[in-house]
């Protein structure tokens, strides 16, 4: 099984916007804060594959998307050092090619377009409820920072 990873073309969207469906109906039970009878959507996919400060990679095995992921550069406060960090967001790879590494080969694209923009400091969110997903960023070398927490009024 040869793993590629290549740059998102708007050919690609109806496979990525299924994708981002399937991501939500995942998170949904970690976030009862998301409209949860409705379609929803987290991403402007489109806006995405034709930004300059933002790149969609997908994951193939013999030209089928199996996986994708995206990169946004987005400028920090003035109070830190760095004046731009790369932020990861819609990492997804369908169930059953999980496990074979197929995280890693987005990553390490979309850090590769980072390295290019010299950016150095990249962050992502995830829900403390998805221990495999947590487990799978720290593998890569991503290290818990903040904890954003949550409380509903009664």
């Amino acid at each position: 099984m040869e793993i590629k990873t290549r740059k998102a073309t708007l050919k690609d969207l109806d496979f990525l916007l299924d994708f981002e469906q399937q991501l939500i109906a995942v998170e949904r039970p970690m976030d009862p804060s998301l409209e949860q009878h409705k379609k929803i959507t987290y991403y402007d996919i489109s806006e995405f594959i034709t930004s300059e400060i933002a790149e969609v990679f997908v994951a193939t095995i013999s030209e089928k998307i199996v996986g994708c992921g995206y990169g946004l550069i987005k400028q920090n406060n003035s109070k830190f050092s760095q004046k731009e960090h790369g932020y990861i967001g819609f990492i997804y790879v369908e169930k059953k090619y999980r496990g074979n590494g197929i995280n890693k080969y987005i990553f390490n694209a979309i850090f590769d377009w980072f390295r290019s923009k010299n950016i150095i400091e990249v962050k992502l969110t995830v829900y403390e409820e998805n221990p495999y997903a947590i487990r799978a960023y720290e593998k890569i070398g991503f290290k818990k920072s903040l904890i954003e927490m949550l409380h509903y009024l009664d």
